[in-house]
């Protein structure tokens, strides 16, 4: 049976998260990774878990838990957004995951506990926090990461010190579920309610930088420049041209982030760094893009007269989810939106692909209204999401 829950108390806590950061029109939410935003949600959410009867634990990342007693089933996502993000993008499933907890101890269920992991937005990283929970990542080259103002993530960090306890140890974890909005259009064309993910794509994510030779912008005749960004133009051109071959459909790949100098209006840029991320379900095509890639940027700067050199390769391998968690979201979708569901891979990256190196691991979604995420305008109707957390609570009942 699914236990009871409370939708009303669930979209409070929702609400109350968006909050912390809220920015822009609609719902917008600006609260990227170790900001002052970003703390302040965590301390609430901490005080949240021990209100709800669980033990809070934060480890040296900044990862947030809510543990029960004993072996116990992890439910939750992240609690970071993007520099401009919505309301939903990780929130949702944390605060799934803590109304069922607290449900469940009301309710004399099953042991849950709650998860928020620390920067998965990739302020500094690729889901930096869930990376070195799992062992991905190790804590010492995580310290050394940088965002995109130089700030080193063992700076950052030193800002929620305060609330470290140490180490969450997985072993006590019997598996792992994360509530999500789907961030793409499919659901809600097609108008089902519910997704049940298959699978999640794998990721590759490096930066590129073209160094040429800074001058006047009024008298460097254009057949002399050696401009930075004129090269990332070509490499942009040339890399669209070269992977056509390549790729599917369903590849994507996304220059996100492009910094020049010294970016100014009379001056011929001397120097373009830029963030170079694609995506596929398939590991070797994904290593067969970098070789594109990088062939790609040999060629342009040598085309350019430029100087090429790149940051360290990040990135995350596509995981197929667990049968048995599949299973039982499948079934409790099937009670409760009989007909209005969906199997479906995910195209984004999430927590998830981490957390299952360490335990089965699966993952629900949500419609997201015009398919709209990472951006201010990020929302789903109150029903969906409801019925989502209807959804998780029975699967969760289950098992």
């Amino acid at each position: 049976m699914c236990p009871m829950i409370n939708p009303d108390r669930f979209l409070s806590n929702l609400h109350h998260l968006r909050s912390f950061g809220a920015a822009g029109v609609g719902r917008g939410v600006v609260r990227p990774a170790y900001s002052e935003a970003d703390i302040a949600a965590r301390r609430w959410l901490a005080g949240q878990f021990r209100q709800a009867g669980l033990t809070a634990r934060v480890d040296a990342m900044g990862n947030v838990f809510g543990l029960a007693e004993g072996p116990s089933l992890l439910l939750g996502s992240h609690s970071d957004s993007q520099p401009e993000g919505g309301w939903l993008d990780g929130a949702l499933g944390i605060i799934a995951g803590l109304e069922i907890a607290r449900s469940s101890r009301e309710n004399g269920g099953p042991q849950v506990s709650v998860a928020s992991f620390q920067d998965e937005e990739g302020r500094f990283g690729v889901t930096t926090g869930s990376s070195v929970w799992s062992g991905q990542l190790s804590d010492a080259r995580a310290c050394t990461l940088l965002d995109h103002t130089g700030v080193q993530l063992s700076d950052a960090r030193e800002a929620m010190a305060d609330m470290v306890t140490g180490r969450v140890d997985p072993g006590q974890f019997t598996g792992f579920i994360e509530m999500h909005i789907e961030q793409g259009p499919v659901l809600d064309a097609s108008g089902d309610a519910i997704g049940v993910v298959t699978g999640i794509v794998g990721i590759r994510d490096m930066n590129i930088t073209f160094e040429g030779q800074q001058n006047h912008a009024g008298t460097t005749p254009m057949h002399l420049r050696r401009d930075a960004f004129q090269a990332v133009s070509a490499f942009n051109t040339l890399l669209n041209d070269r992977l056509r071959n390549v790729v599917t459909p369903q590849t994507v790949w996304t220059i996100g982030h492009i910094a020049l100098h010294p970016n100014a209006s009379s001056i011929v840029p001397g120097k373009a760094t830029f963030s170079m991320q694609w995506r596929d379900a398939d590991t070797d095509r994904l290593t067969r893009m970098e070789q594109v890639i990088r062939d790609a940027a040999v060629d342009i700067a040598t085309r350019h007269r430029m100087t090429f050199t790149h940051g360290p390769l990040l990135g995350l391998d596509p995981v197929v989810m667990d049968g048995r968690l599949r299973a039982a979201l499948s079934d409790a979708a099937g009670h409760v939106v009989p007909g209005r569901w969906r199997e479906m891979p995910s195209g984004a990256l999430h927590d998830t692909t981490n957390v299952s190196r360490l335990m089965p691991a699966a993952m629900l979604f949500v419609p997201s209204i015009n398919g709209v995420s990472h951006a201010f305008e990020e929302d789903t109707r109150e029903e969906d999401l409801v019925t989502g957390l209807r959804v998780l609570a029975r699967a969760v009942s289950t098992l």
